[in-house]
């Protein structure tokens, strides 16, 4: 298992329900193609499964 995740938003919050909104900004997601790093633990694996139709995942 990876110690960090790269999470990248490649998909549009336009029209998204507004707690996958919420989740991504938790993540400090706020525009498209931004990327950020994460430490792989439980609670960020499950925030990004409520938004892996709209982030890539990349595991450093």
């Amino acid at each position: 298992m990876a110690t960090k995740l790269e999470i990248t938003l490649t998909r549009s919050l336009i029209g998204t329900k507004p707690n996958q909104r919420k989740v991504a900004e938790a993540l400090g997601l706020r525009k498209m193609h931004q990327t950020v790093e994460h430490q792989d633990n439980a609670a960020i694996r499950g925030m990004i499964d409520k938004v892996a139709h709209l982030v890539t995942l990349k595991e450093i």
